[in-house]
């Protein structure tokens, strides 16, 4: 049985390049410190109507947004729920893709896989090649755009086109770990539902989902027999239309920390975001080129974490807790049993750039002596 452990208040601070939470800027989590005040007041229309608006502007979509308290996992489940009759088809290609398949097991959903060894990425043209067996028997595809378990870059652009060509078949899309660090065309490239958690690239606190809804989407939820109360397209959206506001009591003070970073990622602009990633990606790569390698395969590596092949043999859990003492420093070790010693993760988003990266590979290469 789990014993309680006090919290203290004398915790060293840490600098985090861990697949998230991330680093938060210090003004971002004072926002979060005003006066409470009443979700049913005008102050929270406000609020509410600001964070959706600019979030909407920041990703460029014409699509509907919703952002609720919880992590993005609600909307993984919900999203099951909210489209999904009878049949759906999961490509998996690690840890967070195998979690929707097993999601969508529970919800009493008849799921086919499209499986990838660890590593792999998921190709457009295997999809094809399901969808055209099946005869329209799939109501969702899902795919995972950035499976930080092994810091793999899935092509959903172009699976979202594949997907494009089934008018009955509706494109779900996992990017926890990768909007607002690498750009992607959710118009463009038909996707019905894409979603992330805010502690990610979005570089804030940790509490709120976000999500981002086709009206087809929204449509196909309206033709269902049953779907998520929480998490429900039609019951969020009719909300904030009527009211501009979440239909149940919300995280006020992350929403307020929301307001404060997105306008800073406006000032950015998502161009210039995802080159800044893009620098800070390509910069990690050939330092783990140069001392390990990557264990993603080529050409489908993450823009926003790296997951290293630990080919020098190195104690990852011990140079993990040594950089963490001498430097202040965290980053991730591999995945679960099966890549824990295996593998190392970097996660460089949110407001990392080159320099914080070169900071913490300097510690590493210092630590691990290479």
């Amino acid at each position: 049985m789990t014993e309680k452990r006090e919290y203290r208040d004398d915790y060293p601070e840490k600098t985090l390049y861990i697949p998230g939470p991330t680093e938060v800027r210090e003004d971002v989590v004072e926002a979060m410190s005003q006066p409470m005040f009443g979700h049913r007041m005008d102050r929270m229309t406000d609020l509410y109507t600001t964070i959706v608006e600019d979030t909407k502007e920041f990703l460029d979509t014409d699509n509907e947004v919703i952002v609720l308290t919880g992590s993005g996992t609600e909307f993984m489940e919900s999203s099951i729920l909210n489209l999904v009759d009878e049949n759906v088809l999961v490509t998996t290609c690690g840890s967070f893709s195998e979690r929707q398949a097993n999601v969508a097991e529970r919800l009493g959903k008849n799921v086919d896989t499209l499986e990838y060894e660890w590593g792999k990425a998921v190709k457009p043209e295997d999809i094809r090649q399901r969808l055209e067996e099946s005869d329209g028997k799939y109501d969702v595809v899902t795919c995972v755009m950035n499976e930080s378990s092994t810091g793999v870059r899935n092509p959903i652009e172009e699976i979202g086109d594949v997907v494009a060509e089934y008018e009955d078949t509706y494109f779900v899309v996992d990017a926890v770990s990768a909007l607002g660090g690498d750009y992607v065309d959710i118009d463009e490239h038909n996707i019905d539902v894409i979603f992330t958690s805010v502690q990610k690239a979005f570089a804030m606190p940790p509490g709120l989902a976000v999500c981002v809804v086709s009206d087809d989407a929204y449509e196909r939820e309206l033709e269902s027999e049953s779907s998520s109360w929480y998490g429900g397209f039609q019951r969020s959206l009719d909300y904030y239309d009527r009211k501009g506001q979440t239909h149940s009591t919300p995280a006020i003070p992350i929403m307020l920390a929301y307001r404060k970073q997105m306008k800073y990622m406006l000032e950015e602009g998502h161009d210039a975001r995802d080159q800044r990633h893009r620098e800070m990606a390509e910069y990690t790569r050939e330092w783990a080129r140069e001392h390990f390698a990557m264990y993603p395969e080529e050409g489908y590596e993450s823009q926003t974490v790296s997951c290293i092949e630990n080919t020098q043999g190195i104690d990852v859990a011990e140079t993990i807790d040594a950089v963490s003492k001498e430097y202040d420093m965290v980053f991730a070790n591999g995945y679960g049993s099966a890549l824990g010693e295996k593998t190392f993760r970097i996660g460089h988003m949110g407001e990392h750039d080159l320099e914080s990266i070169e900071a913490l590979t300097d510690a590493i290469e210092d630590v691990a002596g290479l």
